[in-house]
């Protein structure tokens, strides 16, 4: 199959485009594969089987055989993006498993196949690496391993269908696949003492004693009531001893939970995350930064720095690199931890903070006119304007816990020389737009606080101005180019009660929420697609989906400001699950990783495994910091 387009679709979108056709098998030598199509009512159905024609018993490995289902996913420009590409969210939960692909700027028609017969384990992806990161690949559909006898068969089958969205698309799959089993957890990482809670919702009739649960092995307690079975038990501690880090063990003490669901003979699972206790991770995090990540070696411009730590040979690591080198992105570390002594005295991370801090104004940023270098010896042979607001938040951050003007006026002196090249026309993270017009006004610093405010307005008029049509940055369209839109959208209407910012706000909202996929796993659950960081930033240097990555984080900011504007109680939810979903990056030990790469297999390398370098994910633990004194403050008041 070349080509399917939805009859009533103005933009005629091909949704099923890729560098191989779709349909195309990879199987090992002796099995034989026949394929048939049914196209009618809206909808396409196909089904593979497979057969043994040897004259030995034949065994699978989980990529052993892939279908390939080029779902069009990549990104040109922005325009052609909202029309005529979609965001793929794929589950592979063996019997019970789906892809719900929207179309990237949301108008339906959206395309969503399910499986109908047999079983997947996951998938892979061939990716174009000529396209670098803006082009998200050719995904191939993993059967689950089988035993086949000389002449035995088995079945894949799925069928394609058109929705209206999530909502609708979820609704459908109990109309196209009646043995449709939803399964929901309250949340997917739970911090120690905090309770499990699953839902499980079959779509057919079924009797207590048709239904099985195990928790990696061991049967689990549930209950049933109303046709749906209830799930509910407390999450057990990770502790710092557990060196292979909670997330990639399956212990009783903690880590990954899989749940096995059997019912009336129908397979799938969801996998819950068990991670200590959050303000306890955030101090072994911390720690880890201050006794392993930060470079000591008097005379070197290097001296204070917090670098990439590589955890498989573990020794710290710089590189001149821009991404492995001693800014960008790695100031998230003396964020993190200018946030966590706000509430923790500790004279050793107070220390470690303060030689950093020697080092960044020392190396990285000049006090005087608010230029922030690239890396250190004052180094701006590219000067990146994603550095600039990173920088503010750092001084901001500092001010907070030092309580010097100097800070507040040098967090506002790099917002300042960022709009003085260009910012206003450029799509930052992490811009701190409310809390510094906040902190000027209670510092009684008006003019600075006039002037930044100038630049703010000008910088959303430009974002307004432009709509669903984004700039391309360092990748041509990405969720961290539409979560800064809207969040200095609503960070501009929370100051001004304008409602023209909330109004641009909300159709921002609209297209970023189409990134998060909603899946029944710790790794996807309102978890921003995302697949090319771990190129960018890790060792292994390898393209594909990182789930997660702690950029999603950026999606969870915009969620719960507008939750905290509006009273939207859904935004309100989904935003502390996108909080949790980066935290998966984090180990008991306190050690970390950029990335997590999700595939099966990316270009016929292995995957399904965390980057051995702590790089940049600090942001996403300093995000779920300043939620929880969000929510703390919110109770107080």
């Amino acid at each position: 199959m070349k080509e399917w387009i939805a009859p009533n679709d103005r933009y005629q979108m091909n949704w099923v485009a890729g560098e191989t056709e779709w349909g195309t098998v990879r199987a090992p030598e002796g099995i034989k594969v026949t394929r048939k199509t049914y196209r009618g009512d809206g909808i396409i159905k196909e089904r593979y089987v497979f057969t043994n024609t040897g004259t030995k018993e034949l065994m699978t490995a989980r990529n052993d055989i892939a279908i390939y289902t080029p779902f069009h996913d990549d990104y040109t420009d922005s325009a052609v993006c909202m029309r005529e590409r979609c965001h793929t969210h794929i589950w592979c939960g063996e019997q019970i498993s789906y892809v719900m692909a929207l179309r990237m700027g949301g108008e339906a028609p959206h395309l969503g196949m399910v499986l109908t017969e047999g079983s997947l384990s996951g998938y892979s992806v061939e990716r174009d690496l000529e396209k670098i990161s803006n082009d998200r690949g050719d995904f191939l559909m993993h059967p689950s391993p089988v035993s086949l006898a000389p002449q035995e068969s088995f079945a894949i089958g799925w069928t394609l269908f058109w929705h209206e969205g999530a909502e609708d698309f979820y609704e459908k799959l109990k109309q196209y696949h009646p043995n449709d089993i939803r399964v929901q957890a309250e949340n997917y990482i739970v911090f120690q003492g905090e309770w499990i809670s699953i839902k499980i919702k079959p779509a057919f009739d079924f009797s207590e004693d048709e239904v099985h649960i195990m928790r990696n092995g061991e049967p689990v307690a549930f209950e049933v009531k109303d046709g749906v079975i209830s799930v509910r038990e407390k999450g057990a501690g990770c502790s710092a001893s557990n060196t292979a880090g909670c997330s990639a063990s399956n212990t009783k003490n903690g880590g990954e939970q899989k749940y096995s669901i059997q019912i009336k003979g129908i397979q799938t699972h969801c996998n819950i995350l068990v991670l200590p206790p959050l303000l306890a991770l955030a101090g072994r995090r911390c720690r880890f930064i201050a006794e392993k990540q930060q470079y000591h070696h008097a005379g070197s411009g290097l001296d204070g720095a917090y670098l990439v730590y590589d955890n498989e040979e573990q020794h710290i690591y710089y590189h001149p690199t821009p991404d492995y080198n001693g800014g960008r992105e790695r100031v998230g570390m003396g964020i993190l931890l200018a946030r966590y002594l706000q509430s923790h005295k500790d004279q050793r991370l107070s220390d470690s903070l303060e030689a950093y801090i020697a080092y960044v104004e020392r190396e990285l940023f000049d006090r005087e006119s608010g230029v922030v270098y690239n890396d250190y010896q004052r180094d701006n042979s590219w000067n990146r304007l994603y550095n600039y607001p990173w920088m503010s938040v750092f001084y901001l951050e500092l001010y907070r816990l030092y309580a010097k003007r100097e800070h507040l006026r040098a967090s506002y002196l790099a917002l300042k020389s960022f709009y003085a090249q260009g910012g206003g026309a450029f799509y930052a993270i992490a811009i701190p737009l409310r809390e510094i017009v906040e902190a000027l006004a209670d510092a009684h610093m008006s003019s600075e606080r006039e002037e930044l405010l100038t630049h703010f307005a000008e910088h959303c008029a430009y974002i307004m101005e432009h709509g669903l049509d984004y700039p391309a940055h360092e990748v041509n369209y990405e969720q961290s180019i539409v979560a800064p839109a809207a969040s200095l959208l609503l960070q501009m209407y929370a100051v001004t009660k304008e409602e023209k910012y909330l109004t641009a706000a909300e159709r921002q909202i609209a297209v970023l929420e189409l990134f998060s996929g909603l899946q029944p796993d710790y790794h996807l659950y309102e978890v921003a697609i995302r697949h090319w960081d771990g190129y960018w930033f890790g060792k292994k240097k390898m393209f594909g989906d990182t789930f997660p990555h702690y950029w999603s984080a950026l999606t969870a900011v915009v969620y719960e400001d507008y939750a905290a504007l509006t009273g939207n109680e859904k935004c309100r939810k989904a935003a502390d699950a996108a909080y949790r979903g980066v935290l998966s990056l984090f180990m008991p030990d306190g050690s970390a990783s950029c990335a997590y790469v999700y595939p099966v297999s990316v270009n016929g390398s292995a995957c399904g495994y965390y980057d051995p370098y702590a790089n940049d994910q600090d942001w996403g633990l300093y995000f779920m910091l300043r939620h929880v004194d969000h929510l703390r403050n919110a109770r107080k008041a």
